[in-house]
């Protein structure tokens, strides 16, 4: 399947905004001393909101990640269609007979 252009960028800005958004989330559940994400607000004693909002952001992050490196790798089919000459291997040369 190819891509294009624009869903190639836009699978690319997912995976970013992805990885702002909840790193942010955990930075911030971290700091939380309202006694919502750890009883006492403590580090000592999390709660189930602090596990479940924890799984939700790594679930999340690596969705992200992989729909960010398929828009990626999108992008990189583009540019290699538009420039030929620029990706291709050189050429191997056959070794030379072993008679010579």
């Amino acid at each position: 399947m190819k891509l294009s252009r624009p869903v190639s960028w836009f699978l690319a800005a997912f995976g970013v905004w992805s990885w702002i958004v909840w790193v942010t989330f955990v930075k911030n559940l971290w700091k939380d001393t309202s006694g919502l994400a750890f009883h006492h607000g403590d580090h000592s004693s999390p709660t189930a909101y602090f596990w479940i909002h924890l799984t939700l952001a790594v679930v999340s992050t690596v969705f992200g990640t992989a729909i960010g490196v398929i828009g990626l790798r999108g992008l990189r089919a583009l540019r290699a269609a538009r420039h030929p000459a620029a990706v291709t291997e050189p050429q191997q040369q056959d070794p030379a007979p072993a008679g010579r």
